[in-house]
């Protein structure tokens, strides 16, 4: 990682810190350990991203994990989705102190006039089946996603599979035991 990619992060890192204090954007004991249950976490994305990816869709961004680490360590541009109206100000404030070439889109991913992208991200925004009726609209020809599951991730998959054919590769997580990223390829609906 560059200098310039660790001081936007840690700057990154010292906003959420400032904000949690009255926002609540992570919950109290994951403040103390926010480098490796969130930063890290997010940063196993980075490399599995795609050879000419230049747009990506992050759903349910929250905090920024993973969306606005990715487009911090990796300069594609990412329209972060975020609901919340509190969570979306501090995402704008988070894009203005980093300089992070992303986009806050204050609404449902369902909602959105954003063209598809070929990458789709998201980290603990809901079951693998719910979560692809929302990303698959979204995703270009060709396109794949990441989603960052926790340890109950193969019956999500086997869910998912009852109305979705795809390619499923698990990569197993660095900073969660049992977790993983799953990279999406042809998914289709059945």
């Amino acid at each position: 990682m560059g200098s310039d990619v660790a001081e936007k992060l840690n700057a990154l890192h010292t906003l959420l810190t400032n904000w949690n204090a009255f926002k609540g954007l992570v919950s109290r004991q994951d403040i103390h350990d926010l480098w490796a249950r969130h930063v890290e976490d997010s940063l196993q994305a980075v490399p599995l991203i795609g050879p000419g990816v230049t747009r990506a869709i992050d759903i349910g961004s929250g905090a920024g994990f993973p969306g606005l680490i990715i487009a911090i360590a990796s300069g594609v541009h990412v329209d972060l989705f975020e609901s919340n109206k509190q969570k979306a100000a501090f995402l704008r404030e988070a894009i203005r102190v980093t300089g992070a070439p992303a986009a806050v889109q204050a609404m449902r991913v369902e909602d959105s006039r954003v063209p598809p992208v070929p990458l789709i991200t998201a980290r603990g925004v809901s079951a693998l089946p719910v979560l692809l009726a929302s990303a698959v609209p979204m995703l270009a020809e060709g396109g794949c996603c990441l989603f960052h599951k926790g340890a109950g991730f193969e019956a999500e998959v086997s869910a998912a599979r009852l109305a979705w054919t795809m390619k499923v590769d698990r990569i197993p997580s660095r900073t969660g035991e049992g977790a993983v990223i799953l990279r999406l390829s042809g998914v289709r609906r059945r």
